[in-house]
């Protein structure tokens, strides 16, 4: 039987760290005129891949002045978030389980790499993910299924026996495109929000029961 797999995004799914990605953006995209609040990211930034949110909010700027902007960004994010990133509750118990359990677990984010390991590594977690599948580095990011596609490949694993959890429309609908049951954090949007993008469930935290009895009922077939 092939192995179960958790997958998780990063940002606001992990640690909710979408707070300081707003103040960076709009530290870096404020000259260019745009402003965000938390509920405008929400539906229009966060977990998009920076490539897409380039073409959209820099028209204007050839493609090596949005790469460039887009870089500045997340170091503006890497300078708030340092030493600053706290797990949500409930998720040191559920990484316990699949220690446990011998599930494996896989990190799946369109974030660039640096911003990844240093959210994993604040967290103290980064050894205990088989891998961390960065959307910028294949040719399709959230919301094509393909991230989720190579974290079950990664985990040897198929869409039936896995959960992914996630936070932002692109997430939801790359995980749900690979055919993987995903869990909505609330973090940023609210619970119709997230079911109307596809998750089959929604939950403030990990340590709500109904997230365990869906990881155990689904692992468990």
């Amino acid at each position: 039987m092939p192995p179960c797999v958790l997958l998780f995004d990063i940002d606001g799914t992990l640690a909710d760290t979408d707070a300081l990605h707003v103040e960076a953006f709009n530290e870096v995209f404020g000259p260019y005129g745009h402003v965000f609040d938390r509920p405008r990211a929400a539906k229009e930034l966060l977990g998009r891949s920076n490539q897409s949110i380039g073409v959209q909010f820099l028209p204007d700027e050839p493609p090596e002045r949005r790469a460039e902007v887009l870089a500045q960004k997340e170091a503006a994010f890497r300078a708030r978030a340092a030493g600053q990133v706290r797990p949500l509750p409930g998720l040191m118990a559920l990484l316990d389980y699949a220690d446990a359990e011998a599930i494996p677990i896989v990190a799946v984010t369109n974030a660039p790499r640096a911003n990844a390991e240093l959210i994993l590594q604040g967290l103290g977690i980064i050894d205990r993910f088989k891998t961390v599948i960065i959307g910028d580095e294949l040719p399709h990011g959230k919301p094509h299924p393909l991230p989720y596609l190579e974290g079950l490949r990664a985990a040897g694993a198929e869409a039936e026996r896995a959960i992914a959890f996630e936070d932002s429309h692109a997430g939801i609908t790359s995980a749900c495109a690979a055919g993987i049951a995903t869990v909505g954090m609330r973090t940023n949007l609210a619970h119709d929000d997230l079911i109307a993008a596809g998750a089959i469930m929604t939950a403030k935290a990990f340590d709500e029961p109904d997230v365990f009895d869906l990881v155990k009922a689904r692992l468990a077939r």
